[in-house]
């Protein structure tokens, strides 16, 4: 009987088995007769033994001639197995003059194919899709399928994946990329049952682009979905192959990837891996000139490193802070809050920063995003970044003297939330503001009342008193002050000793501001809300600054009673 040549497959899986047997038989007992190469085929033998009764034990399974992995694993087997029928027979003929490099070659080939057709073969195996029907094996599991269902589903999967041709590869992604779409909570049993290391290795830019571009977009649903995903996209080498797309990749590919890494990197743990993979470069040149879909999550990526300071400095040296500046007053909403992210990192770090931030005329930017942001989270990184560089004079001194930066700090600390109400009660506590500019912001001073009595988040209290009492140094503020009647119950009611929300230092301090210029109007609006006897008792508790603003109000109260002994 004569093996049917390599471009003409078996009509039907039982003929190709019967055929695979045939020739198996045949290469065993030529493998035993060959006159050179004598070790090579040694080897083979051993393989093709291992062959016969991986083969035997497909044969052995309920339905393997139903599953459709065969009609391809079949033929390759096939075709290796008539092209060592051939080389065996040039090796058992004594007379064959044929070119001994050219033949050592072309045996080496053939045990890698063997190789890895018995990976195949051990993979269709492992994976058990052999137990079942085809319709079972097809069928995407329903939202109530319990975890065995799934768990089989998914190795079926990435055995085509593994072991199919182009088209069984691109119904497989679709397949997978259905499920995980479905329920992103399946993507740590995807990375329990699957095999994560040959969905990275579609990545390659060897393989089919449409390929390529589904195996990225599952790779980076894996790797935003769980940690346990997340984690075996880094552990399998993943990071390597998706700097490599960013970098070379075609648009869609890049932004996949740049979701990917950012998702990655979100672990600080993998973020020196993006250092040794030459990574940081990379990063910045997708927030200079990728999509904007690829510069907002680059920007997230690179906002991961800055939380390494270690590695943060990389950042500067390869030219990080103009790009991410540019992005501040260019960016999507998403790239623009990453990156004012990573700027405030980086400014709190070191004067090293705050220079280069500066010299790019980073303040100005910041300024500008501050204005115009509606984003919550983007309005507290500007803030927290400028707060750093008001630590430089000469910033400071930019700030005071800026009415609409000062105006706007006031309307945040009216209607913005909790954190950046505190973060710009701060930042206003510590600017040198003309008393013009403390006039045009009195309509803040109720609220900074209203924060004094949070207790959380910690330092909130001390900076709406430190900020209020700058603003009482101006007597038309300390008027307008007292005049509201809420604002000074509020006040009197933190002095209460017996309240203890509100530490009592701070409503002292504000108490001191309201009356040290000596404003008679003021310490009768005091009085007249009940603000001495707690004074005098937080006085006799010895509490900061209590015995003097007591014996500014008892001050007042003998001058009074003098002055009315006087005239009388």
């Amino acid at each position: 009987m004569h093996p049917p040549a390599a471009d003409a497959p078996p009509s039907s899986p039982l003929k190709a088995l019967e055929l695979i047997n045939h020739l198996l038989s045949l290469l065993l007992l030529a493998s035993l007769s060959v006159k050179s190469f004598v070790g090579r085929w040694q080897l083979l033998r051993s393989k093709l033994s291992e062959l016969k009764s991986s083969v035997a034990e497909i044969s052995d399974s309920p339905h393997w001639s139903e599953n459709p992995l065969i009609q391809t694993l079949f033929p390759n087997i096939l075709s290796t197995l008539c092209r060592l029928k051939a080389l065996s027979e040039h090796c058992s003929d004594s007379s064959y003059n044929g070119g001994k490099l050219l033949m050592q070659s072309d045996l080496d080939m053939a045990s890698t194919s063997l190789s890895k057709q018995l990976q195949d073969i051990d993979l269709l195996l492992r994976s058990g899709v052999l137990l079942h029907s085809n319709a079972i094996v097809l069928s995407q599991p329903g939202p109530g399928s319990d975890k065995e269902d799934l768990g089989f589903f998914i190795r079926d999967l990435f055995t085509r994946l593994q072991i199919g041709g182009i088209e069984f590869k691109r119904k497989a992604l679709e397949a997978l990329l259905q499920l995980l779409r479905e329920d992103e909570k399946r993507a740590g049993l995807v990375s329990n049952e699957g095999n994560v290391a040959y969905l990275i290795h579609l990545l390659d830019i060897n393989n089919d682009p449409c390929i390529r571009e589904q195996a990225a977009l599952a790779i980076s649903i894996l790797a935003t979905a769980s940690d346990s995903s997340r984690k075996s996209v880094f552990e399998e080498g993943g990071l390597g192959l998706l700097l490599r797309i960013l970098e070379s990749g075609s648009s869609g590919l890049k932004e996949k990837a740049a979701v990917a890494i950012e998702a990655i990197t979100a672990d600080p743990e993998n973020v020196w891996a993006v250092s040794a993979y030459g990574g940081v470069l990379i990063l910045i040149e997708a927030c200079r000139s990728g999509s904007l879909a690829t510069q907002a999550h680059a920007a997230g990526a690179i906002k991961n490193i800055a939380v390494v300071e270690d590695i943060s400095f990389a950042l500067a040296e390869e030219g990080a802070v103009p790009v991410l500046l540019h992005i501040l007053v260019s960016g999507t909403t998403a790239a623009q809050e990453k990156a004012a992210n990573c700027v405030a990192m980086l400014v709190s770090y070191s004067e090293y920063f705050r220079a280069l931030v500066l010299q790019e005329r980073g303040l100005h930017k910041l300024l500008l995003l501050f204005q115009e942001s509606s984003n919550s989270d983007t309005v507290e990184h500007v803030l927290r970044a400028i707060t750093s560089l008001s630590a430089s004079d000469s910033t400071n001194r930019t700030l005071s003297s800026s009415t609409a930066f000062i105006v706007q700090l006031a309307e945040v600390i009216k209607n913005g939330n909790i954190v950046l109400q505190q973060i710009s009660a701060s930042l206003l506590a510590h600017l040198s503001i003309s008393d013009g500019n403390k006039r045009a912001i009195a309509g803040c001073m109720g609220s900074l009342v209203k924060l004094m009595e949070l207790p959380k988040p910690v330092g909130l209290q001390e900076a709406a008193a430190e900020a209020l009492v700058s603003l009482l140094t101006v007597r038309s503020n300390r008027k307008e002050f007292v005049r509201e009647e809420k604002s000074v119950m509020k006040l009197v009611q933190m002095l209460d000793p017996k309240k203890e929300e509100a530490c009592k230092k701070f409503p002292v301090a504000v108490v001191g501001g309201i009356l040290a210029r000596g404003s008679p109007g003021c310490r009768k609006r005091l009085l007249a809300a009940g603000a001495q006897p707690h004074i005098q008792r937080l006085a006799e508790m010895d509490v900061a600054g209590a015995k003097k603003a007591s014996q500014r109000l008892a001050g007042n109260r003998l001058k009074s009673m003098f002055s009315r002994t006087w005239r009388e």
